[in-house]
């Protein structure tokens, strides 16, 4: 089984447009993968909440939480559901509001230049098997199609933003991922929703074919109001987007 992008999108992916996008620099192409994860609330799945909060039409009033993330504006590329649907929300030629205050490599603004996609998760939740299969599949689509992103380009929200980000957490299993990106291309088995325990070192490298980068956090300058990402004590799921 293979993906196909068509024009900044993906077509296995459900279209959800976000208006929380703007255009990327020009002749600025993506050049990085960053994985992240989100739940809402905080701890829990399902339900829609993050398409809706991505597409500003989240219910500040539906839950305590919300409240905390009032007005927030942010958005991925792509969210990966538990149980294997893909939402796409922002084109991956235009610049996703997910990286906020971000370096990769003494380069600032990884918004900029950078594909985020969101696991439906936390740091200490496993992700399931069709996570790990269809992460997989996008990403081989995504390096096929973008000539200037690699593997040893493909990092944790925590490797641009240390200190203050630390997902996709420990529970995601690089191995497993980095795994599943060489192998050659077949058809899933769906064990839809099925959690995966880690079998890898806890000690292995986040980034998905080489050491964490050692991007220093910048010293001033978040996104812009419009574009403006959670604070570190008021995140989406605790420590997210």
């Amino acid at each position: 089984m293979t993906y196909t992008l068509q024009r900044g999108r993906l077509l296995q992916a459900r279209w959800v447009p976000s208006p929380n996008c703007s255009p990327r620099p020009p002749g600025c192409a993506p050049d990085l993968l960053v994985i992240h994860n989100i739940s809402l609330p905080p701890g829990r799945y399902g339900g829609g909440c993050i398409e809706r909060f991505f597409t500003n039409c989240l219910d500040w009033e539906e839950h305590p939480y919300f409240g905390e993330i009032r007005g927030l504006r942010v958005s991925a590329h792509l969210l990966l559901q538990r149980d294997g649907e893909l939402l796409q929300f922002v084109s991956f030629d235009e610049r996703a509001w997910h990286a906020g205050t971000s370096c990769f490599r003494g380069r600032r603004d990884c918004n900029d230049y950078s594909i985020g996609i969101e696991l439906e998760g936390a740091d200490e939740d496993p992700y399931t098997e069709v996570q790990y299969q269809r992460l997989a599949l996008v990403t081989r689509a995504l390096l096929l199609h973008y000539t200037g992103l690699h593997p040893d380009r493909i990092v944790g929200h925590c490797d641009i933003a240390p200190g203050r980000k630390s997902d996709p957490g420990p529970a995601f299993d690089w191995r497993r991922y980095r795994a599943d990106l060489m192998a050659r291309p077949s058809a899933p088995s769906l064990q839809e929703g099925r959690p995966v325990q880690r079998a890898a070192a806890s000690g292995e490298s986040s980034a998905a074919g080489e050491e964490p980068s050692a991007g220093e956090e910048p010293s001033a300058g978040e996104e812009p109001s419009a574009d403006k990402e959670p604070s570190a004590d008021k995140e989406p799921s605790a420590n997210r987007e």
